[in-house]
């Protein structure tokens, strides 16, 4: 897990893995959810949903140890129908395990740029097998919460390279252009429409809403006068995109972009796309 302090906007990585748990409990029936960040080389159980003891919180496995570590090592998916007998792991962790009453498991790494960033379990106290479903909803939410690691990732580096380049412009690995900031505000925005979880969405629009507000102080009223889309929209208009390529970015028609795009104007009370994207930085809705 991240730790960043100081003036960094990233959320707590453990909220995303909760969430990343419900989210994969919610598609199925599965009793028990947990999982948790890799520090260094080691895992730590940090997220633990439907356990009835406490012999699993806080406990780090190493690499190769147990169903996690050997996910850890192979970096790809890994079950056993009866955990106490299964030959294919090792059994350093028998203790907490059986104490749980855990039977059938599976383990799905979260895999970032090709390192292991932690690892999602669901289990069953039947001996019976997980099955498909309940497999491919841990697999699923395990790649969304890869994804939202690595966007989190990419905000943090584009942050660190303009904050390098406030204190030290003269370096030229630090500098870090506002064409560059605004692609990425407008990457976030479109990241977001295409989540369907409500608390990542929100946490993403929230991500660009603050790099929106990094480039300028916004003015006094802090309500935005334009609704999401219409920003969704300006912000690809600020990058020079035609409605068709905003359109084809947002996945809208562009007659539909077009009529984001008159509503924003007439609330911003404007007359040009270069206006409504001027009016919408001078509120603080776009770097």
């Amino acid at each position: 897990m991240h730790s960043f302090s100081g003036a960094s906007m990233r959320p707590d990585d453990g909220d995303a893995f909760r969430q990343a748990l419900r989210l994969a409990q919610g598609h199925t029936d599965l009793p028990v959810v947990f999982g948790g960040p890799v520090r260094g080389d080691v895992l730590n159980l940090t997220q633990l949903i439907g356990v009835r003891t406490a012999g699993l919180r806080g406990l780090t496995v190493n690499p190769a140890a147990g169903l996690g570590g050997q996910v850890m090592v192979r970096r790809r998916p890994a079950a056993v129908t009866d955990y106490k007998s299964a030959d294919s792991i090792t059994h350093d962790y028998d203790g907490p395990v059986l104490a749980e009453g855990i039977r059938s498991i599976v383990a799905v790494p979260v895999v970032v740029s090709g390192a292991v960033r932690g690892v999602l379990y669901g289990a069953s106290r039947d001996s019976l097998p997980l099955g498909e479903r309940a497999t491919d909803a841990v697999v699923g939410a395990s790649r969304r919460l890869a994804h939202e690691l690595a966007t989190r990732d990419e905000v943090d580096r584009r942050l660190k390279l303009q904050q390098a380049a406030e204190t030290d412009p003269f370096c030229p690995k630090a500098r870090i252009g506002m064409e560059e900031v605004r692609e990425l505000h407008a990457e976030l925005r479109v990241i977001a429409q295409a989540v369907h979880e409500d608390a990542l969405r929100d946490r993403l629009l929230d991500a660009s809403r603050r790099l929106a507000a990094l480039s300028m102080a916004p003015e006094p009223e802090q309500s935005s006068p334009l609704a999401p889309r219409e920003i969704d929209v300006l912000a690809q208009v600020a990058l020079g995109c035609s409605n068709a390529e905003a359109g084809a970015r947002l996945s809208l028609r562009p007659e539909t972009v077009k009529a984001y795009l008159r509503s924003a104007m007439r609330k911003l009370d404007v007359h040009t796309r270069f206006e409504a994207v001027v009016a919408a930085r001078r509120h603080g809705l776009l770097p």
